[in-house]
């Protein structure tokens, strides 16, 4: 029996260990740079993305209603960046109508443990008038809403061609008098509110302007269009308190006089815009001259085409009674429309 220990394993020599774990802590180090690279990368492409589509991150900490805000959402408010946000301040620049719904919509977010959007008019710090989108989520622990956060958009350019479109969708852009469009759509009302008995409007006069022909032949089209401004601005003041006064196209016009507008109403303002259109229109120093012929057809038991049907039968009376007048159409009144009316 030998007194001889048996022979272990060589340990490894402190030296190749240190290299060991000195060449882990390094690829793991390269690992977290280039980690915090892509990161970087990430946030840089993130900040411009943010700044180019003006879209600033924002949050707010229940417990004490502090804010913590992005550059983007400092430059739609008008603050310095890195300031600190107060939010009864922020809330200053709203008015008062979009506080109440904003107010009303964050409560119930929070109370929910959801979230909401809205869009909101400004007056920043600066006093500039800017639009911005609100978008909002709530975080919750245990149940409980402890923060909100979400993105602040300024869409000001967004609503400004959403307004222009719209303007032109609905208005002429020669006058500034709703067009034809927004005078359909206000005529179809007509048929959805007759069922209830609830007329919109009480009567529709359709003016159609005489010797506007010669007007843009002899002195030229931009005559032509100074004269329909002239003519617009003298019906739009004359019907102040009309529903609708619309430029149908060409020299054609319409009104429609409000839901108690009777027969003595309708022949006053249109015998007040017979009148008033054949007044001279200076235009660089000459005299245009035109007229207008006005038909009438008052709102009663009919329908929207009907009406409009029976205005253009009025006011092609009042062309074949020699211009410059008007003629109402009334079914069952046709003969009280001419005893009453300017007509021979």
């Amino acid at each position: 029996m030998s007194d001889r220990l048996p022979m272990t394993p060589d340990a490894p020599d402190d030296a190749d260990l240190i290299a060991a774990l000195k060449a882990q802590i390094e690829a793991q180090q390269a690992i977290i740079d280039q980690q915090a690279a892509s990161l970087a990368h990430s946030r840089k492409i993130f900040d411009r993305s943010s700044a180019a589509a003006r879209i600033g991150v924002w949050e707010c900490d229940l417990s004490d209603e502090s804010l913590v805000w992005t550059d983007v959402v400092y430059d739609i408010f008008d603050l310095p960046r890195g300031s600190t946000p107060i939010r009864e301040e922020a809330l200053a620049c709203y008015p008062e109508e979009s506080v109440r719904e904003l107010t009303k919509r964050r409560s119930k977010a929070i109370e929910d443990r959801t979230g909401f959007s809205l869009d909101a008019e400004i007056i920043t710090f600066k006093g500039n008038r800017r639009w911005i989108r609100i978008t909002a989520t709530v975080e919750s622990v245990d149940g409980v809403a402890v923060r909100i956060f979400g993105m602040k958009q300024d869409i000001t350019e967004e609503k400004i061609l959403a307004d222009r479109n719209r303007y032109l969708a609905e208005f002429d852009t020669l006058t500034g008098l709703a067009n034809r469009s927004q005078f359909q759509t206000k005529l179809s009302l007509f048929d959805a509110a007759s069922a209830s008995k609830a007329k919109p409007f009480g009567a529709l006069l359709l003016v159609d302007l005489d010797e506007f022909k010669p007007v843009n032949d002899c002195f030229g089209h931009a005559a032509g269009d100074a004269c329909l401004t002239v003519v617009a601005n003298r019906i739009r003041n004359i019907c102040a308190g009309a529903e609708l006064v619309a430029r149908l196209g060409g020299d054609e016009f319409a009104v429609l006089l409000g839901p108690h507008a009777q027969f003595e109403e309708a022949s006053e303002t249109a015998r007040a815009i017979v009148t008033q259109l054949g007044l001279p229109i200076d235009h660089r120093g000459q005299q245009l001259r035109v007229g207008a012929s006005v038909g009438i057809a008052l709102a009663d038991n009919c329908t929207s085409s009907q009406l409009a049907a029976m205005a253009d039968s009025a006011l092609y009376a009042a062309k074949d009674a020699g211009r410059g007048t008007f003629r109402i159409y009334k079914r069952g009144a046709e003969r009280r429309a001419r005893d009453t009316s300017s007509a021979a």
